[in-house]
């Protein structure tokens, strides 16, 4: 039973150890690909992070940064101004959104 618990207790500290380190590669990716028309909390160039954090799911975060072109317009838009980062792979977009997302308002 002592076995489980240390097992378990290693699981659960290498998830949060992995945890932090997506966060700041997604901080790194906001950094390169986002800053300029975005920040965390203040509105910019672009809404804040936070305002697309409390309004927008994650299906529709990772397709505005994928293909803008293609969804400015369900998200209330008259034109896209967002460039596309189609060069972003999966990992990259999920870092990046999940970032993105950890400055939704806690309720």
């Amino acid at each position: 039973m002592r076995r489980i618990g240390y097992i378990l207790l290693f699981t659960l500290g290498l998830g949060s150890t992995l945890h932090a380190a997506d966060m700041q590669s997604g901080e790194r990716l906001f950094k390169e690909y986002c800053w300029g028309c975005h920040h965390q909390t203040a509105e910019a160039f672009g809404p804040s992070f936070r305002k697309i954090a409390n309004t927008r799911d994650r299906g529709s975060i990772m397709a505005q940064i994928a293909d803008p072109e293609h969804t400015y317009k369900e998200l209330g838009y008259k034109r896209n101004s967002m460039p596309s980062f189609g060069d972003l792979n999966s990992s990259q977009l999920e870092k990046l959104t999940e970032f993105i997302l950890s400055f939704k308002d806690k309720k």
